[in-house]
């Protein structure tokens, strides 16, 4: 397991340095994760990510199992520490794994909420630029309906 792991969460956290800073690769990842989140893939991500969360439990488990045999003995044999180390490694990684594979999830989403907030602004702007150039074109037109308004005689009741 530690052979997957490894490459896993070294892969991870270059997406999330990919993510992160805006290199070249970035809209290409973007554009994947947007795809990977379509149709079947979400109940697969989860699947997956709930099967290394029950094999996380049980790593953690056999570890305490471990903690607690050394406390009753009082020593540990070197099968033991073996299993421990290599069980306690195994736990981080998938740890790790799940830890990362969050914040490229946040992350993702983030980035495409900014986008978004972006497209919006500018979008505002260009109103407001397009809105202020009429205003102005119609500042001389409304002036003088304004004039001819006030010159009218008003009813007063």
């Amino acid at each position: 397991m530690i052979q997957i792991l490894f490459p896993l969460v070294f892969l991870e956290m270059g997406l999330i340095l990919a993510l992160v800073f805006g290199t070249p690769i970035r809209r290409l990842l973007i554009m994947g994760l947007d795809r990977a989140k379509q149709g079947r893939s979400p109940l697969v991500a989860k699947t997956v990510a709930g099967t290394l969360c029950v094999v996380f439990i049980s790593s953690l488990y056999s570890v305490m199992e471990i903690q607690k045999r050394w406390m009753e003995t009082g020593s540990l044999n070197p099968t033991d520490q073996v299993l421990q180390a290599y069980n306690l490694l195994d736990a981080s990684l998938m740890g790790f794994s799940l830890f990362l594979g969050l914040i490229i999830d946040r992350l993702h989403y983030y980035i495409k909420e900014l986008k978004l907030l972006k497209n919006s602004m500018e979008e505002i702007t260009q109103e407001h630029k397009t809105g202020v150039t009429q205003e102005r074109s119609l500042e001389p037109e409304q002036g003088t309906k304004l004039k001819e308004t006030d010159s009218k005689p008003t009813k007063q009741l």
